[in-house]
C-alpha cells in the first residue's frame, strides 16, 4: 500500500511550484515590458501573465517613467486592474489604432501560433490585437507545445441560442467539448454575455487553420483561441532564463 500523502509536504510542494511559475511569469512580463515606449497606445490582454505586467507598468509610472501611455484593456478583470493602479485607459472608439499590444497564451508553438482564451477574453483581445502594429505574447516555458492543442482545450465562443447545435457540431468534427462552467456550477459567460466551449482535441489540432477556417463558417460560433500568425514575438520565460522568439524565425 503506497504512503498517504503529508498535507504539510504536499501543501509545501505545491506552494513552492506555484511560487516559481509566478516567478517565471513576473519575469517574462519585465522582459515584454521592454518593448513599451511612453507615448505608445497599449492593447492589454487578459490572464495572469498579464497581471504581472501591469504591475511592471505601475510600479515604472510610480517611478516616473512612461507618464503619455495609455492602454486598451480587453477585459472587465484588466480594466478593474488598471483603475485600481493607475494606468490611464481609452477604448477603441478613442483609440482604432493600437502601437502595440502585450498579451498572454495558453499554447505557443514553434511558428508563434497560439492558443488564447482560457481567460474568457478571445474575442475582445483578438479583436484588440488586430488593431495593433505588433502583438508581443508573454509566457512561461510551460505553455510551449509542438502541436496545438495537446496542452489546452480550445475555447469557442457561442451565441447562448446556438450553442446545442454548435456543440454537436465540434463533436462531429472530432473534438470533445465541454461548456465551460463557474465554481457554483452555473454556465461561464463572456464579459460579451456569450457561452464558451472548451474542445479537446485527443491527438492536437493536426492543421490549425484548416480548423479555423472550418468554424468560421459555423453559425453560432463568435470566435475561437486561435491566433494564427497574429504575434510579432514571443518572450518564454524560463528557468535558463529569457528567451524571445520572433515570427518566422522557427524555434
Amino acid at each position: 500500500m503506497s504512503a498517504l500523502p503529508n498535507p504539510l509536504t504536499d501543501g509545501t510542494e505545491m506552494n513552492a511550484q506555484a511560487s516559481g511559475a509566478e516567478a517565471l511569469k513576473r519575469r517574462a512580463a519585465e522582459a515584454a515590458a521592454e518593448w513599451i515606449q511612453d507615448g505608445m497606445v497599449l492593447g492589454l490582454g487578459t490572464g495572469s501573465t498579464v497581471r504581472h505586467l501591469l504591475d511592471v507598468i505601475a510600479e515604472r509610472r510610480a517611478g516616473g517613467d512612461w507618464g503619455g501611455i495609455v492602454g486598451v484593456p480587453t477585459s472587465i478583470d484588466t480594466q478593474r486592474r488598471c483603475e485600481r493602479l493607475g494606468i490611464p485607459l481609452a477604448t477603441l472608439a478613442d483609440q482604432p489604432r493600437l502601437d502595440l499590444t502585450i498579451d498572454g497564451a495558453d499554447e505557443v508553438d514553434g511558428q508563434l501560433n497560439l492558443i488564447k482564451g482560457l481567460g474568457g477574453a478571445m474575442l475582445r483581445e483578438k479583436i484588440v490585437a488586430s488593431a495593433s502594429e505588433a502583438l508581443v505574447i508573454v509566457a512561461d516555458e510551460s505553455k510551449v507545445v509542438e502541436r496545438l492543442g495537446t496542452r489546452s482545450p480550445l475555447p469557442v465562443e457561442v451565441d447562448p441560442f446556438g450553442e446545442p447545435v454548435v456543440e454537436r457540431f465540434l463533436r462531429w468534427i472530432g473534438s470533445e467539448p465541454t461548456l465551460r462552467r463557474r465554481a457554483d456550477g452555473e454556465p461561464y459567460t463572456t464579459d460579451g454575455g456569450n457561452l464558451v466551449l472548451d474542445c479537446r482535441f485527443p491527438e492536437g489540432i493536426a492543421d490549425p487553420r484548416a480548423l479555423e477556417a472550418t468554424l468560421a463558417r459555423r453559425a453560432g460560433v463568435l470566435e475561437t483561441g486561435l491566433f494564427l500568425g497574429m504575434a510579432s514575438a514571443a518572450v518564454i520565460a524560463g528557468e535558463r532564463g529569457v528567451e524571445v522568439r520572433h515570427a518566422g524565425a522557427g524555434r
